[in-house]
């Protein structure tokens, strides 16, 4: 359902009382009785999950799945499946600049992207009573799995032309992928840059922010938001790169200190955090969820722009017990 997202902004800030927006989707397989694998290859399974969990739990939106190998599986690294994991990326495509500058970007539909933009098309319609997020990896952190995690991180050092021809391949395609997703009906999307928050502040802003903003600015408009999702530990450290790259809304995860964020985000802007998602929500249980939640909401709810979520994604696994525990824990607080 179309939406005036700016105004949904405001709104949110506005409102004494906060509906939590966890990153909440894969632990509908429980509730299907089927795998993450068959969740990812179907969409409308997909669409259904969605359904499922905004028919048990009252969120402030409806979240899609965060699933960091699609989009690379789309430009043709190899993808790991495994019943009820997410599936991750093996290897990498691009090592020098002949392999960069060969590199093929492909058609928003390809792969699995055009299962997750019908699931989101078929979504839209089945919930009408608050937001539907969309979800998609951000530019640096695609290059990483591209490049390799871990030496993506040497290359923006000793091959820094390299790894800028690769983001500029990237930038387009997130870009056309986004806008896919906004005429399927989605009302923004949560874009994952995880890897970036690994970065110091000066390589945080040349290998990400920069692109962030030229995504930002070319798919965010009073109808469909970008929302910036890191949760490395560096995140607090780099923030500049981050309030400033055009987003109206912040997910950060449980790595930092969340009262320690707050102060540094814009008043009209909201940022969404961050109870563990895997010693909480999938380890822990429901007493450790409920007073980490409860700790989270003492310390971050004088702030009217905080949100509480997740950390991170909530593991397929996570008990729902659990789940339910974090919601619990939040009606418990603004009715005492």
């Amino acid at each position: 359902m179309k939406r005036n997202m700016y105004q949904w902004v405001d709104e949110v800030i506005a409102a004494p009382k906060k509906t939590p927006v966890p990153v909440l989707s894969f632990p509908s397989i429980q509730k299907m009785g089927i795998s993450v694998r068959e969740l990812t290859g179907d969409s409308e399974k997909q669409a259904q999950g969605i359904r499922l969990i905004a028919d048990s739990f009252r969120t402030g939106a409806a979240v899609s799945y965060m699933d960091l190998s699609l989009e690379a599986e789309a430009f043709g690294s190899e993808t790991r499946y495994s019943g009820d994991e997410v599936p991750t990326v093996v290897g990498s495509i691009v090592d020098d600049m002949e392999s960069a500058e060969a590199l093929r970007v492909p058609e928003v539909g390809e792969g699995r992207t055009g299962l997750n933009l019908e699931a989101i098309r078929k979504a839209v319609p089945l919930i009408t009573d608050r937001p539907v997020f969309a979800g998609c990896i951000g530019p640096f952190s695609l290059a990483g799995r591209l490049l390799d995690v871990s030496e993506a991180m040497y290359y923006c050092f000793d091959e820094p032309e390299m790894v800028h021809l690769v983001l500029d391949k990237i930038t387009g395609f997130l870009i056309s992928y986004m806008k896919a997703y906004k005429e399927a009906g989605a009302n923004g999307v949560v874009m994952a840059e995880p890897l970036a928050g690994l970065l110091s502040g000066e390589l945080a802003e040349e290998f990400s922010a920069a692109y962030v903003r030229k995504i930002v600015a070319a798919v965010q408009d009073e109808s469909f938001l970008v929302v910036y999702h890191n949760c490395g530990n560096s995140a607090l450290s780099t923030v500049d790169t981050i309030v400033s790259n055009g987003c109206r809304v912040f997910h950060f995860g449980n790595a930092i200190d969340m009262a320690e964020m707050m102060p540094h985000i814009p008043a009209n802007c909201i940022a969404m955090g961050n109870v563990d998602p895997a010693r909480q929500f999938r380890n822990g249980s429901p007493e450790s969820v409920y007073a980490a939640t409860a700790e989270l909401m003492e310390k971050c709810s004088r702030f009217p722009n905080f949100v509480p979520s997740s950390g991170c994604d909530i593991p397929p696994m996570s008990s729902w017990d659990n789940i339910s525990a974090f919601f619990r824990a939040i009606e418990d607080f603004y009715n005492k």
